[in-house]
C-alpha cells in the first residue's frame, strides 16, 4: 500500500476521513451491527416493560376474582401480558372438559396446555435475543480483523519509509485501533443487555410457572375434582 503522510496534529475527525477502503468497510459494518442492536435493546426494553406492567395488573385481577369465568372476562383489559395468554391456554382446557364431562376429570392435559402457553410466551419474549448474542460475540473479532490489517499496513509504511518512522507507521496504527474500539463499543452493550435480557426472561418465566399452579388451584375451587 502507498505511504500516507499523517501531520503530528491529526484529529480523531481527521483519521476518520484519512481511512482507506478495508478500515472504513470493517468500521461501517460494525456500526451498522451497533445500531441494530440497539434497535433490539430499547424494543425488547419496552416489551418487558409492557409485559411486567400488564402482569402485575392481571395478576392483582386473578387473586380478587372468585371464578375463572370472571378471571375471562377481566383479563381482555390485558390481553398483551403473558400471563393472560397462559390462562388462556388453560381456561380452554377446562372449558372442553366441562362441556364434554361435566367436570375436570382430566387434569394433566390443563397442566399440558398451560405449559404450552408458557412455553410460547417464552419464545416470543426471546425473539431476536440471539441477535444481541450475535453481536456481542462477532463484533470483537470484525474489530481484532481491523486490527491485524491496520498492523499488516504500519508495517507496510514502515518498509517504504524505509526508517524507524512514527509517521511512518501511524496510519495503520491509527486504524488497528480505531476499528479494535469500535467493535468494542459495538460488543459491549450488546453483551450487557443480552445477559441482563435473559435473567429478565427468566424471572417471567418462573412467574409464569407460579401463575400455571395458581390457575389450577382455581380451576380445582371452582369445578371440583
Amino acid at each position: 500500500m502507498p505511504f500516507v503522510f499523517v501531520p503530528a496534529d491529526l484529529s480523531l475527525w481527521d483519521l476518520f476521513q484519512n481511512l482507506r477502503p478495508v478500515p472504513l468497510a470493517i468500521i461501517v459494518i460494525l456500526v451498522l451491527f451497533s445500531l441494530f442492536s440497539w434497535t433490539i435493546v430499547f424494543s425488547k426494553g419496552s416489551v418487558f416493560s409492557r409485559a411486567r406492567r400488564d402482569n402485575r395488573s392481571f395478576l392483582r385481577a386473578f387473586r380478587k376474582a372468585n371464578s375463572l369465568q370472571a378471571v375471562a372476562l377481566a383479563s381482555e383489559q390485558f390481553a398483551n401480558a403473558p400471563l393472560v395468554a397462559v390462562f388462556d391456554f388453560g381456561y380452554e382446557e377446562v372449558e372442553r372438559q366441562i362441556k364434554q364431562r361435566g367436570g375436570l376429570v382430566n387434569k394433566p392435559a390443563i397442566e399440558r396446555s398451560l405449559q404450552l402457553g408458557i412455553s410460547e410466551e417464552v419464545t416470543k419474549l426471546e425473539m431476536n435475543m440471539n441477535w444481541l448474542a450475535t453481536v456481542a460475540t462477532v463484533s470483537p473479532f470484525i474489530g481484532l480483523f481491523g486490527t491485524v490489517w491496520g498492523i499488516i499496513d504500519a508495517f507496510q509504511g514502515l518498509g517504504n519509509a524505509g526508517s524507524a518512522s512514527l509517521r511512518a507507521v501511524a496510519p495503520g496504527i491509527s486504524e488497528a485501533l480505531i476499528t479494535t474500539a469500535v467493535g468494542l463499543a459495538a460488543a459491549i452493550p450488546a453483551a450487557i443487555f443480552y445477559n441482563l435480557y435473559g435473567t429478565r426472561i427468566k424471572e417471567i418465566g418462573t412467574r409464569l410457572e407460579d401463575f400455571a399452579i395458581e390457575f389450577q388451584n382455581l380451576a380445582e375451587r371452582d369445578f371440583g375434582g
